[in-house]
């Protein structure tokens, strides 16, 4: 297997934060035309709208456990450990990452947003796992 694969799911995961950052814009935006909030209320983060909060939440999100993805991924692939498994949980976790994102800017709802969160914090701890496994036989 061609060890730069591990890079697909790692730009699959930033095409996401991209998207959420213009999903913020284009809720902010929204909420200053409609009124429901002054421009200058997102200096603040004062009282914003529930629906350009859940986005800022969702991309907030993207900087926390993802961090250990991408740096999981990378160690991978300088020991050239990033073989098939790696790039199967690199996947997983890119998806779930998708499925809690879209949870998170639509209904909210923590009941089913908890579960990708784990699978997607399982998934970071077995790359990390396999990193060890793989260096311990290096």
């Amino acid at each position: 297997m061609n060890q730069t694969a591990i890079f697909w799911p790692m730009i699959a995961h930033v095409a996401l934060v991209f998207a959420l950052y213009a999903l913020l814009g284009v809720r902010r935006k929204e909420a200053v035309t409609n009124g429901s909030v002054k421009i200058s209320q997102f200096r603040e983060n004062l009282n914003e709208p529930a629906e350009s909060l859940f986005a800022r939440n969702a991309l907030s999100n993207q900087f926390e456990l993802p961090v250990l993805f991408h740096i999981g991924c990378l160690a991978l692939y300088a020991t050239a450990g990033a073989g098939t498994l790696a790039l199967v949980l690199a996947w997983v976790f890119v998806l779930s990452r998708y499925v809690h994102s879209f949870i998170h800017v639509t209904s909210n709802r923590i009941r089913y947003r908890q579960p990708a969160f784990t699978l997607g914090f399982i998934v970071v701890f077995v790359m990390w796992v396999l990193l060890a496994i793989h260096l311990l036989g290096a």
